[in-house]
Parts: structure tokens; C-alpha cells; sequence
């Protein structure tokens, strides 16, 4: 079989990496009609930046997947290049084999991926094998190069470049270290050169990197790694740069506070595609938060273009800071910064600064976890004692004693509210609208409770505790804790964008609408996005 035979049949077969499997949450496939969307950002980008030029008709542009898996971003360059440069190298097998050799480059994640992308790309698991379609290679791995690389433990026994745990990922050469090479080197620009040889300049990065460290705890202690590759790709300094990660970073993320501080301030990310569930992006795969795909652009310097998406309701876009004035995340939705502008102009006379005054700060009503010091999982004793304090537990009630009591003593005689630590769930996917936060509930003096619960107060009556449930029900409220919120877990930080108000009355919706001066429009979205609460649910927290 010719060259010629052999792309007129790949467009013929069903394509394999449609339905390919994903190893792990932390190694996710992506399907190659995403990953061409992702290219058509960058060759519109492109095309912006060089007169309306064609990326794809340019033979020195170089491109690079430095953690490839199923080689689809190599493979679909390909593809684009082959149709482009087609006036300029008019021989199929000379344009296939300046392309492979000179413009595509990745390195595998694991040896079974970079067999797999090889595969992909030169249609043989070898470069230099009987079926690979260029024949310019000599060695086996071409350029798309893997090596097994290992861990550099410190004293701590922690990996100097990426901190996973000797004691997990130690563990002999029959299994996989996931020491990636692309994040485990000093000095990325001179690795590069030793993998490719030559003073190595890529125009364009591109590619899914793996999300966390597999630690093997089934992702319960697992740690976020995605930011490490976007921060070693920019030491390579590329024209552009696109990566496809988790969108936790917005607003949370274990150990990702420098890298939101990072790119909110880089003002170089031209633009940050969202998705709100990341099983429109990932079908099948259990990463709640969503996904996004940002591109940087070298000579940018401005706002960035930010597109929503979330099923089939309409896409929104919006040029706009990453960081506002005030704010410490980013603002997910862009009809919330204009909601959340309104809440401040009429909480403090300003709208061009989305940070409360201390006295105006609802969070600050908000106690830490554990206030109380019991943790999840203690279970107070089912029959009371003189003197003892009723707990608020997983799964019901028991009693404590107040010496059992290690904390939270302001708030134990006095009237509070009890929410949930942990949102409702709804499995692995993101919907909406929904509950944003569990339902709180009211919870009288002489009580306490685990870290299942997060306490509001305190309270001096009855009746200030019911006007500040009625207020923590609201949509509009739980909108904004949604805007500070990037998990299931509702911590105190997350009610930072919400403003205290006055205990004295029953609050709703419409009386915070009215107050802060929504349109109809705003309205509509708040209440696509929040869910109303069940009210009987305040009285009954074992059954939420």
C-alpha cells in the first residue's frame, strides 16, 4: 500500500480514538473532534496575528504534545498540514515526510501511550518500521520520544520536581513511575535540545496533560499536577500555547493558589474556553468541576475572551479582566460579574471593587472545619447525661459532654445554623440547576456538632436564626456562593462574595432582587443556575 492509499483509507474507517478507553482520571483521552476544535482556536488566532495567513500552509511552524497519549493532537496537525502545505510541497510522500520529520514532535506520557501515538502518527508503533508512512526516520521512536525517568527523592521522601510520594510510586521497573519528563528537569530548554537535538523553537504547544499524581488511593489524597506542565511549557517560551486542564483553578484546587495567582495575572491568556460539566468534554469520565482549554498567546497583552458552554444552552462569551478589582479568583460565569458589580454598588458605593468590608461579610459568620474539634467520623453516645450537649453528626445525633468540647465556645450557647461540609452530590456529573450548598438548618443553644457540619453564627434569638436561614435559602445567595465555589466542598472562603444583612425580617428572593437592582435577564440566569430549596428539609438535616 502506498502513502496516497493509505490516508484515503484512515478517512474511510471508523476512527479508533473515537471509543478508546481512558487508562485513569489522571491520564483522560481526548476525542479528536475536540481536539480539532482546540486547533481551530489557534490557527484563528493565527490567521489574527499574521495578516490572515494559514497556519497550516506554513512549513516552519513547529508544533509539540510534550505529554502525547493517544497521539491525537499530532495526528490531526498532521492531517491540517498535509491538505496545507499541499501548493508548497506538492509530492504526498515528500510533504508526509517534511511534516513528520520537522514540524511534529511529542513525547509519550508512558511507553504504552507513545507506542499508541506513534501508531497514530506514523501508522507503525516504530518510526522506522516496514508500515510507518515516512521512511526519513532511523531510529525506532522518531519524534514522537519516550524514556522511562524516574523520581528525584528528597530527604522527605518526596520527588523534588513533581512531590510524589516515594512510598507510592517507588515501585520497581515492571510498573510505571509517572515521572513525566517533560516536568522533571531543571532546565527544560536544554532537555528539549537533548531529545531533538538542535536549538529546538516551537510555535505552537499544545496537548491534555495528566491531571494528578496517581497516587493509588483511588483519588482521595491524590494531588493536582496539570499546572506544573502549563508552567514548564511556558519556560519554552512558544508562540502560543493550549492545554486542555480541569477548571478547579478558578477558584480552589489543593496547592494551586500560586498558579491561579499565576495566569489571573498573566495577561497574556487570550482566551479561556468552559465547560461547565466535563462530560460534554469527556463523555464518561468523573471529573466534577468541569474542564476548560485556555490559549496564551506570546504578544498578547490584554483581556481575554471568555466562552461558556454547558449542554445545549447558549454559548456565552464575554471579553473581560481575568482578575477583578477586589477578587482573589476568577468569576466562572460572566453574567456574575455583572450580578456581583450590582451586590457591591449598593453594599458599599462601589462597583469597580468586588471586596466587602469586614463588617459586611457574611463568611465571617462562618466558622473553620472542625470548629467544635469532632471530627467526621466520632459518634456521640445515644443516651444523655446531666449537662450534656446534643451533637449534630453524620448520620444523626448523640450526645457529648462539654469538657469532650475542644473549640467553638462562643457559638455553643447561642442560637446557629448547620449546613452540610460536603454539597449534595449527583454523582459524577455537573447539572444545574442545583442546591449550590446543603441544606442548612437551625440548630439552638446547648448544641455542636462534627465536621459534617459547618456552623453559622452566632445568633442571639430564635427568630434572627430564622431570618438568616431564610436569607442562606435564597437563590441569589447561593449564586454567589457558587461564584467563590470550585468543589463539592463548602468551606468557609466560598461565602466571601456574600454580603451579612440585618436578622430582623423574612427574606426572599425577590426582596434581594429588588434590592440589588437585577434586571429580568439576571434573574432568569440565577434561577437557571440555582435550584430552590426544599423547604421541609430545615427540620430534618439526618435526611439531607
Amino acid at each position: 500500500m502506498n502513502v496516497e492509499e493509505g490516508f484515503a483509507l484512515r478517512g474511510r474507517n471508523p476512527d479508533v480514538l473515537t471509543c478508546i478507553a481512558n487508562l485513569s482520571n489522571d491520564e483522560v483521552f481526548t476525542p479528536p473532534e475536540f481536539a480539532s476544535q482546540m486547533l481551530d482556536t489557534v490557527s484563528a488566532s493565527w490567521a489574527a496575528d499574521h495578516d490572515g495567513a494559514d497556519i497550516w500552509a506554513d512549513q516552519n511552524v513547529k508544533f509539540l504534545d510534550p505529554f502525547t497519549k493517544s497521539g491525537v493532537f499530532l495526528r490531526e496537525i498532521t492531517k491540517r498540514l498535509i491538505a496545507g502545505l499541499e501548493n508548497e510541497i506538492p509530492n504526498l510522500q515528500e510533504r508526509v515526510d517534511h511534516i513528520l520529520t520537522q514540524q511534529v514532535f511529542g513525547i509519550g506520557t508512558t511507553q504504552l501511550t507513545s507506542l499508541m501515538a506513534r501508531r497514530s502518527v506514523y501508522c507503525s508503533k516504530f518510526a522506522n518500521g516496514k508500515h510507518s508512512v515516512t521512511r526519513r526516520f532511523n531510529s525506532e521512536v522518531g519524534n514522537i520520544w519516550f524514556e522511562r525517568t524516574e523520581h528525584t527523592w528528597t530527604t522527605q521522601d518526596k520527588c523534588k520536581y513533581c512531590g510524589a510520594s516515594k512510598a507510592t510510586l517507588d515501585r520497581g521497573e515492571d510498573r510505571e513511575s509517572h515521572a513525566y519528563a517533560f516536568i522533571h528537569t531543571d532546565n527544560i530548554k536544554t532537555r528539549i535540545a537533548e531529545l531533538f537535538g538542535g536549538d529546538m523553537q516551537f510555535d505552537v504547544i499544545i496537548g491534555n496533560p495528566p491531571y494528578q499524581l496517581d497516587d493509588g488511593g483511588h483519588g482521595t489524597s491524590a494531588a493536582p499536577i496539570y499546572q506544573k506542565f502549563v508552567e514548564q511549557a511556558k519556560n519554552l517560551e512558544p508562540r502560543y500555547l493550549t492545554m486542555v486542564i480541569p477548571s478547579r483553578w478558578f477558584a480552589g484546587g489543593k496547592g494551586l493558589d500560586d498558579f491561579r495567582q499565576s495566569m489571573l495575572s498573566d495577561n497574556r491568556l487570550r482566551s479561556i474556553t468552559d465547560y461547565l460539566s466535563a462530560a460534554d468534554v469527556f463523555p464518561g469520565v468523573g471529573l466534577k468541576g468541569g474542564v476548560c482549554y485556555f490559549l496564551w498567546d506570546r504578544d498578547h497583552l490584554g483581556e481575554c475572551k471568555i466562552s461558556t458552554n454547558f449542554k445545549d444552552w447558549p454559548v456565552s462569551e464575554a471579553t473581560r479582566p481575568l482578575l477583578e478589582r477586589g477578587a482573589e479568583i476568577f468569576i466562572r460565569f460572566n453574567e456574575g460579574v455583572s450580578i456581583l458589580k450590582k451586590v457591591m454598588q449598593v453594599e458599599t458605593g462601589q462597583a469597580d471593587t468586588l471586596a466587602l468590608p469586614e463588617d459586611r461579610r457574611f463568611d465571617k459568620m462562618v466558622s473553620s472545619a472542625r470548629v467544635f474539634g469532632f471530627r467526621t467520623f466520632f459518634k456521640g453516645r445515644k443516651t444523655k447525661k446531666p449537662n450534656d450537649l446534643l451533637i449534630y453528626q453524620n448520620g444523626g445525633t448523640g450526645f457529648v459532654s462539654r469538657e469532650q468540647v475542644e473549640g467553638g465556645a462562643h457559638l455553643i450557647d447561642k442560637w446557629k445554623l448547620f449546613a452540610g461540609y460536603a454539597a449534595p452530590g449527583t454523582g459524577n456529573r455537573d447539572t444545574y440547576p442545583h442546591r449550590i450548598i446543603s441544606t442548612p438548618f437551625i440548630a439552638g443553644p446547648s448544641t455542636v456538632s462534627s465536621e459534617t457540619y459547618l456552623s453559622m453564627g452566632p445568633l442571639d434569638t430564635e427568630t434572627e436564626a430564622k431570618s438568616a436561614l431564610s436569607y442562606i435559602s435564597c437563590r441569589l445567595t447561593r449564586f454567589l456562593v457558587l461564584l467563590h465555589k470550585s468543589s463539592q466542598h463548602v468551606t468557609r472562603k466560598v461565602y466571601t462574595f456574600v454580603p451579612r444583612q440585618t436578622w430582623d425580617r423574612q427574606w426572599t428572593d425577590e426582596m434581594l432582587y429588588e434590592k440589588y437592582g437585577l434586571t429580568e435577564d439576571e434573574i432568569t440566569f440565577v434561577e437557571k443556575i440555582v435550584r430552590p430549596m426544599d423547604m421541609d428539609l430545615f427540620e430534618n438535616p439526618a435526611e439531607d
